[in-house]
């Protein structure tokens, strides 16, 4: 019994590492659009798929970031300011991409661009702190694709959603899992609409990667500041101490989901979020509660 189910197990990963292993054709004909390429995993997908041959047109939020980015690549690759939060610099960057596409159409768009700060108790932020994070990483992602989806789907290309295992598992107060969690919901309704078009949307789930949003120094400021907006009564309640235990975070990115013939629907980058995130989703909801709030940080006056 056992042995027929390891076999049928070992067949099925074995069948799909063929699958997997299939690569789009003509992929130095393919234009990719990026979203948040001034550093991080966007700059690094970037340039692997500039590497690769593929025509990459990175948006980036600074010039000083545009710059440093074409001086680590080829000429093919292009660059583009872009603010998602702003529905004008979208549509400037959209038409920006359909003069260097024409009439190919866009093979692939990876939304990338997006903020984890600030992370704290719901209570130390106020509402403009929610509207931020979401404005970024939620709102901010519905428009570009929104904008850029007919170019994709007249070559049957991708979208590729970067959302994070705190999407799937909400382990800290803040807009961060929010945002997340409307990714996934936004990517799962697009990718049934647009599969009636031969259109595949994939969601990168990453755990925790160290980038230049989760560096300590700007962690700990984000921290501070969220500190010292809270009311007196809060301050009092979680207790001068709180403020300096660590707190979970998260963000990243893949490249399979653009150049595999037959991309996943979802991909969880670290060990943490295969083995740790994404198994305590399914838990019941009482004992994901209880691994929360063991041995993470408390208020000083609790009940």
């Amino acid at each position: 019994m056992w042995v027929y189910l390891v076999v049928l197990v070992g067949l099925y990963y074995l069948l799909r590492w063929q699958r997997e292993r299939q690569v789009v054709s003509h992929l130095r004909d393919k234009y990719v659009f990026i979203t948040g390429c001034d550093s991080g995993f966007g700059n690094l997908l970037a340039r692997q798929l500039d590497l690769r041959g593929l025509r990459v047109l990175a948006a980036c939020l600074t010039e000083q970031g545009a710059q440093q980015l074409r001086k680590q690549t080829s000429d093919r690759l292009e660059t583009v300011l872009l603010d998602v939060t702003k529905t004008e610099s979208v549509a400037v960057a959209k038409e920006w991409v359909k003069e260097r596409v024409g009439d190919r159409g866009l093979w692939g768009l990876v939304n990338n661009a997006g903020i984890c700060m600030p992370l704290a108790p719901n209570e130390w932020l106020t509402k403009q702190d929610f509207m931020v994070m979401l404005d970024v990483n939620l709102l901010g992602m519905v428009d570009v694709t929104l904008q850029l989806l007919p170019l994709v789907r007249k070559t049957k290309g991708r979208v590729v959603n970067v959302s994070s295992v705190m999407g799937r598992v909400s382990l800290f107060g803040g807009g961060y899992c929010l945002s997340k969690y409307g990714v996934e919901a936004f990517s799962d309704s697009l990718r049934r609409e647009l599969s009636y078009f031969g259109v595949k949307v994939a969601v990168i789930e990453p755990g925790f990667f160290m980038t230049n949003m989760t560096a300590a120094e700007v962690f700990n400021g984000n921290l501070q500041a969220a500190w010292q907006q809270a009311s007196p009564e809060v301050k009092d309640l979680y207790g001068d101490a709180f403020k300096s235990k660590p707190l979970s975070r998260s963000q990243g990115l893949s490249l399979h989901a653009l150049t595999s013939c037959h991309p996943r629907t979802r991909y969880s980058p670290g060990w943490d979020a295969k083995f740790f995130y994404l198994p305590m989703s399914y838990l019941p909801t009482f004992l994901m509660d209880l691994m929360m709030c063991y041995g993470a940080p408390r208020p000083a006056k609790v009940l």
